[in-house]
């Protein structure tokens, strides 16, 4: 018995659209990253990128529960000494709406070379519109 393995012809791509107004972020995070490596089709391979498309909307209108508003901090270091800088979740919302729920599901992608390949099919849309009509995205309700 052979092994299956896809052929890059053979991996059929869908899109689809999450609302994510009153949802967790750590619950769309999980949901976004297994559409975006594929783990739920049937053809899924570790070190072959079969995943989807998926665009996030309303990404202002996330929801984090407990204290995390002012208590959760996101760090970037400049490479230079002293170069750290920090900042509350509270404050990049105000500042990226879309950033925090980019690192969240950047953060549950491998750390491998598909990962800048899984993260160009991944749009995030602070507002209820968005960009991709053309790719004929399906709605996905998270429940």
């Amino acid at each position: 018995m052979k092994t299956f393995l896809p052929k890059l012809t053979e991996i059929e791509r869908k899109w689809y659209v999450i609302d994510v107004t009153d949802q967790t972020l750590g619950s769309l995070a999980t949901t976004a990253a297994k559409l975006l490596r594929g783990k739920s089709k049937p053809i899924f391979t570790p070190h072959i990128d079969t995943g989807d498309g998926v665009v996030i909307i309303n990404a202002e209108k996330i929801r984090l529960t407990g204290k995390k508003w002012s208590q959760k901090t996101y760090y970037s270091h400049s490479g230079y000494s002293g170069g750290l800088k920090e900042i509350t979740a509270e404050k990049l919302m105000e500042k990226k709406p879309t950033e925090m729920v980019t690192k969240a599901i950047s953060g549950m992608i491998p750390k491998n070379r598909l990962k800048k390949e899984i993260l160009k099919r991944l749009r995030v849309f602070s507002g209820p519109e968005h960009t991709l009509q053309a790719q004929k995205p399906e709605s996905l309700s998270l429940s």
